[in-house]
């Protein structure tokens, strides 16, 4: 390459000439770009009437298989929940047509069952409680009160030991 600097002015078909090399110069690919066809039409014609013959077709799958997987089980899960909701509603439906006094005739049995068991347990602590334990002797008590007062400025501090 040429890097003299100019002296004179380039005429029009010098610079013309000149522009024309470097923007060749400058889109020319460094190495050779290789062309790959973008559709494809099918030389044989099909059959007027019947059964086209099958064509083999490559597979190119653009998903992984992970997430496949985890689609599909996306979908389990969806549905399993779907039908739990479903039993919810029906459950809390059933309990929305619920009256007092339906509530009351099932609750009846475990309330009466509780009464009974809540007596028996009260008979059984009373009959444990009676002590039939009898002290004999004599009982001394002593009582020793020390008080210690140290006062000495601002502070005071006082300890009473009982014993």
């Amino acid at each position: 390459m040429d890097f003299e600097p100019i002296t004179r002015p380039l005429t029009d078909a010098e610079a013309r000439a000149e522009a024309e090399r470097i923007i060749t110069q400058s889109f020319q690919p460094e190495t050779p770009v290789r062309h790959f066809p973008t559709s494809f039409r099918d030389p044989i014609v099909p059959p007027a009437y019947g059964d086209a013959p099958p064509v083999h077709q490559d597979d190119k799958r653009i998903v992984p298989a992970w997430a496949a997987g985890i689609a599909v089980a996306s979908i389990g899960v969806g549905a399993g929940i779907t039908g739990i909701g479903c039993g919810a509603w029906l459950v809390l439906q059933g309990l929305a047509s619920v009256t007092l006094y339906g509530v009351l005739m099932v609750t009846l049995p475990f309330a009466g069952l509780a009464m009974v068991a809540t007596a028996i347990g009260g008979a059984i602590s009373k009959a444990r409680s009676v002590s039939k334990t009898v002290y004999e002797g004599p009982v001394t008590q002593n009582t020793q009160i020390t008080n210690t007062s140290n006062q000495r400025g601002m502070f005071s501090r006082t300890r009473n030991d009982v014993r």
